[in-house]
């Protein structure tokens, strides 16, 4: 059997929705840095996800009324990862390139397994710890290494510590899916995102801007649409696992680098040569190879992966 041939290639629906998803995704980076010209990084997150909540309470109706006190929990912690990750992206957007933040923020798949290791005690593989040293070259080539050393500016760095957050997020919906309900669960999320944002304007000395049109146009239209990821990413996360899942969230920096290049944008051969490293090193961190077995339940080993 070739090597290839080892791996599961078969796609649920679930997966498809990820990876539609995934497409669409890739664009909001070049989205978000045009809203930053008009705001504050705090004031626009708290923007998008006040309308992303808006719009799921809407669908959700008469069954916010059954919310129990897991669901509020696990919206609550959820909605803190998602509101350190996106503001943080964000602020990152202000001095670094669309392309460049999306490959930066595809950090958060190999520090998935670092972070189930420091926090569940989850040793990571071989095939982990290569993910994570290409991840990290990659990390350096792409912030374009000066004069001998690591040129990680601003920008870099509060990307690199939105990557975090976003991998603190995907443990988090993998601990509680399939025990809580989840319309209730991205609803609290995305409300807690944007009373956190709104929260943190004034010790960060942000101020309420002028609402412009495009402002607000760009932040109704990506508030409806971080709804809809927060809810697939919630419900297709019941049936595959986070190590799965993020394998799918690969294509999110290809799509982002191929939109900023349409838009202009011209990274180096060096940066180039580190985003590839960096989706390499997702990919080898996560594809793990089937190991033969007489037993018909290996069918099933994707459920036994990292959650």
């Amino acid at each position: 059997m070739s090597v290839l041939a080892r791996y599961q290639l078969s796609v649920k629906p679930q997966e498809a929705l990820l990876i539609l998803i995934t497409v669409f995704w890739g664009g909001t980076f070049l989205a978000v840095q045009y809203a930053v010209s008009f705001s504050g990084p705090l004031f626009f997150v708290g923007l998008r996800f006040a309308a992303a909540t808006a719009a799921l309470a809407l669908l959700t109706g008469r069954r916010l009324a059954g919310i129990t006190l897991m669901e509020l929990t696990a919206g609550v912690a959820i909605g803190i990862a998602i509101a350190f990750g996106y503001s943080l992206q964000t602020w990152g957007l202000l001095s670094i390139p669309s392309s460049k933040s999306a490959f930066i923020t595809a950090m958060y798949v190999p520090l998935v397994p670092l972070l189930q290791w420091l926090c569940l005690r989850r040793m990571p593989g071989l095939m982990s710890w290569t993910g994570i040293a290409l991840a990290f070259i990659g990390l350096i080539l792409l912030a374009g290494p000066q004069g001998g050393g690591v040129a990680l500016g601003t920008g870099e760095l509060l990307t690199l510590a939105a990557a975090l957050a976003t991998a603190a997020e995907i443990i988090l919906i993998g601990a509680w899916a399939g025990k809580v309900d989840v319309r209730r669960v991205t609803v609290i999320q995305l409300a807690t995102t944007s009373l956190l944002a709104f929260s943190m304007m004034g010790p960060a000395g942000e101020h309420i801007p002028t609402l412009a049109p495009g402002l607000i146009g760009v932040a109704i239209g990506l508030g409806v649409f971080t709804a809809i990821i927060q809810l697939t990413m919630n419900w297709a996360q019941r049936s595959i696992s986070p190590t799965r899942a993020t394998v799918i969230y690969t294509g999110e920096p290809v799509w982002a680098g191929i939109f900023g290049r349409i838009a202009g944008e011209r990274l180096p051969g060096l940066a180039l040569l580190g985003a590839a490293l960096i989706v390499a090193g997702v990919l080898v961190s996560e594809l793990k190879l089937n190991k033969k077995r007489s037993s018909p339940n290996t069918a099933g080993r994707d459920a036994t992966q990292e959650s």
